[in-house]
């Protein structure tokens, strides 16, 4: 009996040992409860420092990007891009830049914290905020210099503003705003609030504040077009991520979230 209940177990122990083996030789995935997320990345928080008029877009971009590279969140920083400049060339960390112009592109290449040739993906153009229904009937930019009006405007480091001096130096037209604010969307919130009368904003902002402001186009605008850029940040944390967020915004994806809002093609 002895010997048969040894003999027993090592038929069963050999038995086992065969499932195992044929287990791990049928599996389609081994070691797929390891494996890194899409793309390589293996998760991580990828930081974003992009221009006020991004919001919404890159918010939605962010979402869509978050949901192919599982364990990835994408943490937005948007500011006027005059000052997302300043915080990287104070150290701030980031991974992504993306300008609403060219020029404080050009002054983060410069101070040395871009990696690389920044790529633009977007266009945009200026429109003329106003409350709903144009209660003060403004047909044209001339209208904004008239008198009694509440005029608000970026200030003149920000894009949007730099875009405002150069239509005024085009049609010779000087306003004399009320306020000029740190980036595009407190301009929005001033109309949208009733605080001002109108407001020089991207034809991106009024759209997406359908129904709290309306907008008034206007031919000079066309005059100050502003270009996107993007980059991957120098010594970003990371650098990888970054990389394949850069090429999301400017893949077919990224242009059609930014088409749907009211941005422009590269130019």
């Amino acid at each position: 009996m002895k010997k048969l209940a040894i003999a027993v177990a090592a038929v069963a122990l050999f038995a086992g040992a065969c499932s195992s083996n044929d287990q791990a030789s049928t599996d389609p995935n081994p070691g797929s409860a390891s494996a890194p997320a899409p793309g390589g990345s293996g998760g991580g928080t990828l930081t974003v420092y992009a221009a006020a008029s991004l919001t919404e877009s890159f918010n939605a971009l962010g979402k869509q990007f978050e949901s192919a590279h599982p364990g990835v969140t994408v943490k937005f920083d948007f500011e006027g891009s005059s000052a997302l400049v300043q915080k990287l060339d104070n150290g701030a960390k980031a991974d992504v830049f993306a300008s609403a112009d060219q020029t404080n592109m050009d002054k983060a290449v410069q101070g040395g914290v871009i990696d690389g040739q920044p790529t633009v993906f977007a266009t945009n153009k200026l429109t003329i905020a106003v409350g709903p229904g144009n209660p003060k009937g403004i047909k044209t930019f001339a209208d904004l210099a008239k008198s009694g009006l509440t005029v608000v405007v970026c200030a003149q480091q920000v894009p949007c503003g730099s875009a405002t001096g150069k239509v005024e130096k085009n049609t010779g037209v000087t306003l004399k705003p009320a306020s000029e604010e740190q980036d595009v969307k407190q301009v929005l919130a001033k109309v949208a609030s009733g605080d001002a009368d109108a407001g020089l904003v991207y034809v991106t902002d009024a759209t997406s504040a359908a129904g709290k402001v309306d907008k008034v186009d206007f031919s000079d605008a066309s005059g100050a077009i502003n270009k996107y850029p993007i980059a991957v940040v120098k010594g970003a944390p990371q650098a990888a991520l970054a990389k394949q967020f850069s090429d999301f915004v400017l893949g077919a994806q990224g242009k059609a979230e930014l088409a749907q809002i009211g941005f422009g093609p590269a130019q």
